[in-house]
């Protein structure tokens, strides 16, 4: 008997390296093919100018860090022009035209009043070949702002005269289909998880918008640096956070530290120099001075931007407008360096699992549909918000799918800490210090126990805390507590009512119910809107409430048919004990 326990203690031994070594194992692969990907797409980039393209989700992973992301970005931006031209015109003759001035990495076309062409060329001399050979337009009865831009208006010559007339071009989609087709297609999926990761293909930014986003903000610089040389416009938030929904406003961030920061240091003579500059009373006075004439030079001279409001006295000061040519709503904002940090905070969690932002999107067209979250200001709950509520979930799971901050904040270099207005804004930004998550389960069980999870939540006398990601006692009298992640002191959702709670609470417990009834559709394949496609039926839901209970007598008028035929078959206890027991949940995944 000594023999066999030695035997098994041996044997229990042996099996539990392994494991070690295979998760190990697995983890250095996972990191390896990171790095790999990385290296040959550097050296593909050596070899030929013009990159693979990138679609969506498929980009998270490309880039090591939320700046390296950004400073891509802003070079394929630089190196961008966009032109307005017929809609039916020789693509191959107008590339030719253009080639003229340098060799074109990547083009593509897309409509927003009228159609229009974004052509990346590879060199910056090209832009300014192009430039040269531009003309100012003459409009009759009319002046114009000779103010030079990279927009284009293309007009018909004599040597272009052919390249009109023909088959409109091909234009990239800029907004997402309507939710009856959404619903169709999702009712299709084999499972759940499909249905998740099809929602969010068909959400998310494309690749073609996402460069149309960095090329606005690249044109706006161009206005503002005729005012602070030195400055930088960075676009933050959706448009680079990975969970930007086609048709999202574009949130623009006009960096004036850098000018700040410039200082030659200790004179090494008896002299120095320092700039004469207008004094105001404080920082804030500086933003609003600065937004109101950046925002007087975009009315006046910015091709394209019309609308232009300003905003000045609100908590965040910004100048509001639309980009007309791009199709785009737009906030500039000046110094709200802690926006951009929470950026990068979401573009890491996005990157992390691909769970992540397939829940993210669902939860958000979700709520979307069912008016809890509004384009509009006000009461609801903000897609901000709720995805802090999606976060903190994915943090609470056993093992969790996502760390904490406080627990990036310990992964992360001296060149991470980042503390900005007296609040730690630290965190790792190297992708590939942050291990993988253990946990296995499938998005149709994650959906699930998301709804149950908020349905049952005590929102009474609990806040959220993301930081050490657990929740705690609020520390004011608000329905929705979210702490914010890097100003604890502030409520992210502090305009969240009783009333619009109350309706969130009653939503996710209801399409908890429906996610459980439609477990027996799902796995008969049929057509009809089941699973999350059934979730985003409005009729659905509005209706669920009245008919919970009716539904509850229907099944149990069914249990006790069955508990009365079991005891005629076979009388025993045991079996009305199985037919009666408590449902579980069984999502097909």
């Amino acid at each position: 008997m000594r023999a066999v326990a030695v035997s098994l203690s041996i044997m229990a031994s042996s099996i539990a390296l392994f494991i070690l070594v295979r998760k190990s194992c697995h983890r250095t692969l996972h990191f390896a093919c990171i790095k790999s990907r990385r290296l040959s797409g550097a050296s593909a980039q050596e070899e030929q100018p013009q990159k693979p393209e990138r679609t969506g989700s498929e980009s998270a992973r490309l880039w090591t860090t939320f700046t390296e992301m950004q400073e891509e970005r802003q070079q394929q931006a630089k190196h961008t022009v966009l032109i307005s031209c017929p809609p039916k015109i020789n693509e191959k003759k107008l590339l030719k035209y253009l080639s003229q001035h340098g060799k074109i990495n990547t083009h593509f076309f897309y409509e927003s009043y009228g159609t229009h062409a974004v052509v990346e060329f590879s060199r910056l001399d090209s832009i300014e070949s192009l430039c040269a050979r531009t003309s100012i337009p003459y409009i009759k009865d009319d002046c114009v702002v000779p103010f030079k831009s990279r927009l284009f208006t293309l007009k018909s010559t004599t040597s272009l005269e052919q390249a009109f007339n023909q088959k409109p071009v091909e234009c990239q989609k800029q907004s997402t289909i309507p939710i009856n087709e959404l619903i169709f297609k999702l009712s299709s999926a084999e499972n759940i998880e499909d249905q998740l990761f099809s929602l969010v293909k068909e959400y998310q930014l494309t690749e073609e918008n996402t460069r149309l986003r960095f090329l606005v903000s690249s044109l706006i610089k161009d206005v503002v640096t005729a005012y602070f040389p030195e400055s930088t416009v960075k676009p933050f938030g959706s448009t680079v956070n990975s969970f930007g929904k086609l048709g999202c406003d574009l949130d623009l961030f006009l960096d004036l530290d850098d000018i700040k920061k410039r200082s030659m240091g200790k004179s090494p003579g008896p002299f120095s120099l320092e700039f004469q500059m207008k004094r105001v009373p404080s920082g804030r006075a500086v933003t609003q001075n600065v937004l109101s004439v950046i925002g007087e030079c975009i009315d006046n001279f910015g091709p394209g931007c019309v609308g232009v409001q300003k905003i000045l006295n609100a908590r965040c000061p910004l100048v509001r407008f639309s980009h007309q040519p791009a199709g785009l709503q737009c906030d500039l904002t000046a110094n709200n360096r802690i926006a951009m940090r929470s950026s990068e905070l979401l573009y890491i969690y996005g990157s992390l699992d691909s769970r992540v932002r397939a829940l993210v999107f669902s939860v958000r067209c979700w709520a979307r549909v069912h008016g809890i979250t509004s384009s509009i200001p006000g009461a609801w709950i903000s897609n901000f918000s709720l995805t802090m509520l999606v976060l903190f979930f994915l943090q609470k799971r056993s093992p969790s799918v996502i760390p904490t901050i406080n627990q990036l904040k310990d992964l992360g270099d001296p060149g991470d800490i980042h503390i900005i207005d007296n609040n730690d804004c630290t965190f790792v930004s190297n992708l590939t210090k942050i291990k993988t998550s253990e946990n296995t389960e499938t998005l149709g069980v994650l959906l699930m126990e998301f709804l149950e999870f908020y349905g049952n939540f005590a929102f009474n006398k609990n806040m959220i805390n993301l930081r050490m990601g657990k929740e705690q006692n609020k520390p004011e009298n608000s329905p929705l507590y979210i702490q914010n992640p890097f100003e604890p002191s502030l409520n992210v959702s502090k305009n969240v009512n009783q009333t619009q709670l109350e309706r969130f609470v009653a939503l996710a417990r209801d399409s908890a119910w429906i996610l459980q009834e439609d477990r027996g559709k799902i796995s008969e394949g049929t057509t009809q809107p089941w699973g999350l496609a059934a979730l985003l039926l409005p009729s659905s839901i509005s209706n669920g409430s009245k008919s919970k209970k009716k539904r509850k007598r229907g099944l149990a008028s069914e249990r006790i048919k069955g508990l009365l035929e079991s005891l005629q078959v076979n009388n025993k206890k045991t079996n009305t004990a199985n037919e009666d027991g408590k449902r579980t949940v069984d999502i097909k995944t």
